[in-house]
C-alpha cells in the first residue's frame, strides 16, 4: 500500500482553521510544515504533497495558500531524510525550463525525493494573474501540457549521468555528455541544455490527477503515480479499471503505476469518538454560507433545511441539470451514510467527493484494505485537521496496516521512485 499526506493549510475540513486548537497562526511558519513532514515520515509515508493555486478565492476563508510550495519543500527537505516531496506545477502558467530547473534543484537538495504533479489549472481568476483574460480551453491546455512534459523530460536528460568530470586540471564536465535539446514546438522554443546537471533520480517522479478524458490520457502516457477522486469503492473501481486499461494501451505496464484516491479519515477509539471529532468540526461551519453552497450543488433551496434532521429526498441524477459529477457524489453520500444535513455539509467541507472513513483504527484499516488491488494501490490522505488527524492516523492506523503486512515498517529505499517501487 502507498500512502501520501496531502498537506493543506490547517486541514482539509474548511472549518479546521476555526478550531480553537488549530495552527492557523503558523501557516506562514516553515517549522509547521517541517513538523508535518516529520510526522508523516515517522509513519513511513511515501511522500507529502502540496497542491498549489494562483488566485485568492475568498480572503475571509481558511488561508488556503500561503508559502510557495517548492520553496517550502526545499526547506522541508533539510528537516527530513526519506519522505518524498511532491508539488503541483501548472503547465499553463510556467515554462518547461523554469519548472525543470526548480524541480531538478529540489531533487538535488532532497537527495532524490522530488515529485511533480502535472496539472493544467482551471480557473479564469488564476489565468488573469498570468496575463490571460480566461483560462484556455481544455483541449489547448492538455496539448500544451503534453509538449511541456516532453520538453521538461528532454531538459532533464540533457546531462548524462556521468557528464560531470570535475577535473580541476581539465574540464568541469564532458562537453560530449551535455546536450542541447533544440526543441521548437507549437507552444515552446527551448534550446537547452538545462543549467542544473542531472539530479539523483534522473528526473523527478511524475504524478497526475486529471479525471477528464484528456487528463486520464495524459496520466496513461506519463504518470508514475496517480491521485484520484472516488467517494466509494464502486466509483474507485470504475476509475481504476479505466485508467489501468489506458496505461496498458499506451504501451506501459499498469502494474507499475500506483493509483491513490484521496481519503479523509476521522479516527477514534470508538465509533462514537470518531463521529464526535467530525461533529466538532462540522459545528464550526458557517451555516448560511454552507447551505447556500449546498443549494448550488443540488439545485434545491436548502436554506430552510433542519441541520440535525436527515437530508430530504433528492431528485434522481437524470433530473438534475447542473454539474453531474458533484451531484452524483452527493447522492452516493446520502445513500451510503444516511447523514443529517449538518453531517452532509461537513463531509462536503472536508474533501468533497473524496472517500471518507469514520471509525476505529481497526475498522478504517479494514475498509482501506478492501480497496487495495480493486480500486486503489494506496491513498492520498487528506486529514481534516492538522496536525491532530495525521497524528491519529500515524499512531493508530499505520501500526495495524504494518502488522497486517500491508504497509512498510521501515524505508527500504532512499528515493521517492524507490518508495513507489516497494
Amino acid at each position: 500500500m502507498h500512502l501520501n499526506a496531502f498537506l493543506y493549510g490547517c486541514g482539509h475540513h474548511s472549518a479546521a482553521w476555526r478550531h480553537p486548537d488549530s495552527r492557523v497562526e503558523d501557516l506562514g511558519n516553515i517549522s509547521y510544515y517541517e513538523e508535518l513532514a516529520q510526522l508523516a515520515e515517522r509513519g513511513k509515508f511515501d511522500a507529502v504533497f502540496f497542491a498549489d493555486g494562483h488566485s485568492v478565492r475568498d480572503p475571509a476563508g481558511a488561508g488556503t495558500w500561503f508559502l510557495e510550495p517548492i520553496t517550502a519543500l526545499s526547506a522541508m527537505a533539510r528537516a527530513t531524510t526519506h519522505i518524498g516531496l511532491v508539488t503541483t506545477v501548472s503547465s499553463t502558467f510556467y515554462t518547461p525550463f523554469h519548472a525543470a530547473r526548480m524541480l531538478a534543484s529540489l531533487d538535488h537538495i532532497s537527495g532524490g525525493r522530488a515529485g511533480w504533479n502535472v496539472v493544467t489549472s482551471m480557473f479564469d481568476a488564476e489565468a488573469r494573474n498570468h496575463g490571460m483574460d480566461v483560462i484556455p480551453a481544455r483541449e489547448e491546455r492538455y496539448a500544451r501540457a503534453e509538449e511541456f512534459v516532453d520538453t521538461a523530460l528532454a531538459l532533464w536528460d540533457s546531462w548524462d549521468a556521468d557528464a560531470l568530470t570535475l577535473d580541476r586540471a581539465g574540464a568541469y564536465a564532458d562537453p560530449a555528455k551535455v546536450h542541447a535539446i533544440d526543441h521548437d514546438g507549437k507552444h515552446f522554443r527551448v534550446d537547452g541544455p538545462l543549467t542544473v546537471p542531472r539530479s539523483p533520480q534522473g528526473r523527478p517522479v511524475l504524478f497526475q490527477a486529471g479525471a477528464s478524458g484528456p487528463g486520464r490520457d495524459l496520466a496513461a502516457k506519463y504518470a508514475e503515480a496517480i491521485y484520484a477522486v472516488a467517494y466509494d469503492l464502486v466509483a474507485a473501481q470504475s476509475y481504476y479499471g479505466d485508467v489501468k486499461s489506458r496505461i496498458d494501451s499506451a504501451g506501459r505496464d499498469s502494474a507499475t503505476v500506483g493509483i491513490m484516491p484521496g481519503l479523509v479519515t476521522y479516527v477514534g477509539s470508538t465509533m462514537r469518538e470518531a463521529r464526535r471529532k467530525k461533529a466538532e468540526l462540522d459545528e464550526l461551519l458557517p451555516t448560511a454560507q454552507s447551505l447556500a453552497m449546498l443549494s448550488t450543488f443540488t439545485g434545491q433551496d436548502c436554506a430552510g433545511w433542519e441541520l440535525d434532521e436527515p437530508v430530504p429526498t433528492l431528485p434522481p441524477a437524470v433530473e438534475f441539470i447542473g454539474p453531474q459529477g458533484r451531484y452524483e457524489t452527493i447522492l452516493r453520500i446520502v445513500e451510503k451514510d444516511r447523514p443529517t444535513v449538518r453531517e452532509l455539509l461537513g463531509t462536503l467541507a472536508a474533501g468533497g467527493g473524496h472517500a471518507t472513513m469514520i471509525g476505529t483504527p481497526e475498522s478504517i484499516a479494514d475498509e482501506m484494505e478492501s480497496w487495495i488491488g480493486r480500486g486503489a494501490d494506496g491513498f492520498n490522505l487528506m486529514c481534516p485537521r492538522y496536525p491532530d488527524s495525521l497524528t491519529d492516523f500515524v499512531e493508530h492506523v499505520v501500526p495495524i496496516l504494518q502488522q497486517r503486512g500491508l504497509f512498510r515498517s521501515e524505508y527500504t529505499a532512499s528515493t521517492l521512485r524507490g518508495h513507489l517501487a516497494h
